[in-house]
């Protein structure tokens, strides 16, 4: 009987992304041929801010057409101080997500065995979070513009469109998130205070479909108020689901309170399956240690779990979660970030010891 392949096209991007990407595909390769029960198999491309310099491109034009022959793509970063970063995210990473309409953008945040976040006392009983964010519309939408440039009256916009399938589906996809999860909450993040059409508008979809799911508790948070909240009362927290741009920072300031930015992973979901999904540490490029051999890799590993368990191989997420949470709890390979000296190849190594003696 043939294994099942998981094609996986993995797109390293800039800074620190190559690193990363190479020992998440090497941790990925562990695993399959660990568990027996899958086979990997991956095409490695360049599509960066370096092809752009080179090339006047990020990918070929046919790049999208050929991602979609994939399962999954494990991607690294995208920014690279030679280039706007408006020019990289929106011809790189947001081409990809949008293009392939990867609308639900999931990022977990708990706090791992030995390590400790900036917030005293608390654990991961208390600190155990999913953050939804709308991956489609909203703030990044892309619409509006410029006009008068250089001129006293130079005007710009950006306009945040919300429409009514895009804001109820990736409402619906966190209510079921929610469900699946212990203590079944769901908070809606908004701005509807101040924005009065656009917030209004997305909670009033929520109030709308909450009926459809009366097993979930919910409350409202304006943004503002979820920072305090996330700061002060995280054990009052489970699954949140947030605009674009507003989960953008929530899940940025999650990942900071679990310890650092190094360790969190995200997936880009195309919960109907019809095109690949995209899994992706949030780190960033980190030029500033590039090529140092000491990034952490742990956010991408825990992405590769994220891609395993969307793929249907929950056994061989969970054993890659073990190996991380193993290394992390012993500490002896802990990556800078997290108040270790251990290198890249170090953590990795590590990584890769502790799936081979996972026996659970």
């Amino acid at each position: 009987m043939s294994k099942r392949a998981i094609k996986i096209a993995a797109i390293p991007g800039d800074g620190i992304g190559p690193e990363v990407i190479d020992a998440g595909m090497e941790v990925l390769m562990a695993i399959a041929g660990r568990d027996g029960g899958f086979d990997i198999k991956s095409e490695r491309f360049d599509w960066s801010s370096q092809r752009y310099l080179d090339k006047g491109d990020f990918m070929p034009e046919d790049g999208l057409a050929t991602l979609r022959g994939f399962d999954a793509i494990l991607f690294g970063s995208a920014g690279d101080p030679r280039v706007p970063d408006h020019i990289t995210l929106w011809g790189l990473r947001l081409k990809i997500c949008q293009t392939l309409d990867q609308y639900a953008n999931v990022r977990p945040s708990r706090l791992l065995p030995g390590i400790e976040g900036p917030l005293k006392g608390v654990t991961s009983k208390e600190l155990d979070w999913v953050i939804v964010r709308e991956n489609s519309e909203g703030e990044y939408a892309g619409v509006g513009g410029r006009v008068h440039q250089g001129l006293p009256e130079e005007v710009g916009m950006d306009v945040a469109v919300f429409t009514r399938s895009g804001v109820e589906r990736i409402q619906r996809f966190a209510f079921e998130l929610a469900r699946s999860r212990p203590r079944k909450l769901l908070t809606l993040v908004t701005k509807s205070n101040a924005q009065r059409h656009g917030m209004v508008f997305w909670d009033a979809v929520f109030e709308q479909i909450k009926g459809d799911y009366p097993d979930v508790t919910t409350d409202k948070m304006l943004v503002d108020a979820m920072t305090t909240r996330m700061v002060l009362k995280p054990e009052s927290i489970d699954t949140v689901v947030a605009t674009n741009l507003h989960a953008d920072v929530l899940s940025d300031l999650a990942a900071a309170l679990s310890g650092s930015l190094g360790i969190a992973p995200t997936g880009n979901l195309r919960p109907e399956r019809d095109a690949p999904s995209m899994f992706e540490p949030i780190h960033g490029s980190a030029f500033d240690i590039m090529g140092k051999g000491i990034a952490n890799p742990l956010g991408t590993f825990w992405s590769g779990a994220m891609l395993l368990e969307h793929e249907g191989e929950a056994a061989a997420a969970a054993r890659l979660m073990r190996a991380i949470e193993r290394v992390t709890g012993e500490g002896k390979y802990l990556p800078r970030d997290l108040g270790g000296k251990a290198s890249t190849r170090e953590v990795t190594d590590a990584v890769l010891e502790a799936i081979q003696q996972d026996n659970a």
